[in-house]
């Protein structure tokens, strides 16, 4: 938790720039598994974390707008719980932490709002993304779950990300901690990745990395020697010689903020020569995207000019071919390519996705509907205190290669011939975070190894 102004002075922000009527912030309950009493691991929602800080479940805050009081809404446990729990601090202790002294139970918040919705005062909310929040909207304000998502407060909606997306002192300091140990992670990934080893060990291993420095994973584990499946969750492939073994994971420290790094590397310890093709072109497009950080700069631009890197570097091997600029218009480096450069980072591993990429990423601005160019999940001009991620990636996947080629889409563009003897290759990609300076950017945590010589020297330390 940080200082108890931090966050009076967050809940102050939010109510000027919305100005009237009331601000209601759900928190999360808990989530069964496979019933009431065996749970998930709690995780609070991420807006509710950056004005309360309070991480504990079935919360809900009311922030008056117009009187300037704010109030925590909850149901104090019982001697039944903390038979089970232990001793739990009371809500009125646990909100006078971050400078609330009023609070109330669930009753009282129902009837608050009821009596608000009888006087015509506007209720604003957010989004809600769990079940159960649009249950307790429905009980409350009588919206419909379905229409819960097109009633939320669009003004709400923008004030918070216009205040999340731009990363504080303290706040990156929280970052850089998740993402030095989310180094950790990979370094250990790296070396763990030899044949005979299963997906599930690296897996479970790297886990216990970020579970043994106090917080979590910021996102399921991606290790797999399927690299092509962009978000491949199964573990259940044993390592062997000639396979690329990509780590995409993350940790998230107590506080709730996140790191998320990409590593690949060859299960055997040297590459290939066909996968240090791929990989050293994977990486100069990933340097390229970084050395153009600075503030003022569109992020598609970016993006578009690791298309034109991979292109090139892909025309050089016989996989591509035609006008670099029409082959990108035409979306044909969506074959190797077909997903975003990178994504706001900071409470959410996406940050603040449940609010709307086109909000977060764009500005409000519409995004692209081209395929490949919709997964784009950041846009938007550049800013100092922007925190994001650097992922571009080359993947051959074989359902996109076959699909592609029957319908004889962008074959002006596309060596479907020589493609077809990559349609076993996998798929690679290396990711960093960084924050946006007032003159360009800065590496948040620790250098993880990303050369081939240095992935190489990592992985001999395995042995």
């Amino acid at each position: 938790m940080f200082t108890k102004s931090t966050y009076i002075n967050r809940r102050e922000k939010l109510r000027k720039t919305i100005g009237s009527g009331l601000i209601l912030l759900l928190g999360n309950d808990e989530s069964p598994m496979n019933y009431a009493d065996n749970g998930f691991h709690f995780r609070q929602d991420s807006s509710f974390l950056y004005f309360c800080a309070l991480n504990h479940p079935n919360y809900a805050a009311i922030f008056d707008c117009e009187n300037g009081e704010d109030c925590i809404y909850g149901n104090d446990l019982t001697i039944d719980d903390f038979v089970w729990m232990g001793p739990q601090p009371t809500i009125s202790e646990q909100a006078a932490k971050v400078g609330i002294s009023k609070t109330g139970n669930l009753d009282s918040l129902s009837a608050l709002l009821k009596a608000a919705m009888a006087k015509g005062r506007k209720i604003h909310f957010l989004p809600p993304y769990r079940p159960e929040n649009k249950i307790k909207l429905f009980q409350w304000l009588h919206i419909l779950p379905d229409e819960t998502k097109s009633k939320a407060s669009l003004e709400l909606i923008m004030a918070v990300v216009n205040q999340r997306n731009y990363k504080s002192e303290e706040e990156i300091e929280e970052i850089i901690k998740a993402c030095d140990v989310t180094v950790d992670m990979h370094t250990l990934g790296m070396r763990m990745a030899k044949p005979g080893i299963t997906e599930a060990q690296i897996a479970a291993s790297v886990h216990q990395v970020a579970l043994a420095s106090g917080g979590q994973i910021s996102f399921p584990i991606i290790a797999t020697i399927n690299g092509q499946t962009l978000h491949n969750h199964y573990h259940g492939n044993t390592l062997k010689d000639g396979d690329l073994f990509l780590l995409d994971a993350g940790a998230e420290t107590a506080m709730g903020y996140a790191g998320d790094l990409s590593s690949t590397v060859p299960v055997s310890g040297k590459f290939t020569t066909k996968q240090a093709d791929i990989y050293e072109l994977c990486l100069l497009s990933h340097n390229t995207a970084i050395e153009m950080l600075k503030p003022g700069i569109p992020f598609r631009e970016i993006y578009f000019e690791t298309c034109r890197v991979i292109i090139r570097g892909l025309k050089d091997l016989g996989l591509m071919k035609g006008n670099v600029e029409d082959a990108i218009v035409n979306g044909a480096h969506a074959m190797f390519f077909p997903c975003g450069l990178g994504h706001m980072m900071g409470l959410d591993v996406h940050d603040m996705e449940d609010l709307g990429e086109v909000y977060v990423g764009y500005d409000g601005e519409p995004k692209s509907t081209q395929f490949g160019l919709k997964s784009l999940r950041l846009g938007r001009k550049l800013e100092p205190g922007f925190v994001l991620t650097i992922e571009p990636g080359i993947y051959f996947i074989p359902q996109l290669i076959d699909l592609w080629k029957s319908q004889k889409y962008n074959t002006e563009y596309i060596n479907f011939d020589k493609l077809e003897s990559y349609k076993d290759f996998g798929g690679l990609r290396n990711e960093e975070d960084f924050l946006i300076t007032e003159n360009g950017y800065k590496l948040l945590g620790k250098q993880k190894p990303k050369s081939i010589s240095d992935v190489e020297a990592e992985w001999a330390k395995g042995m």
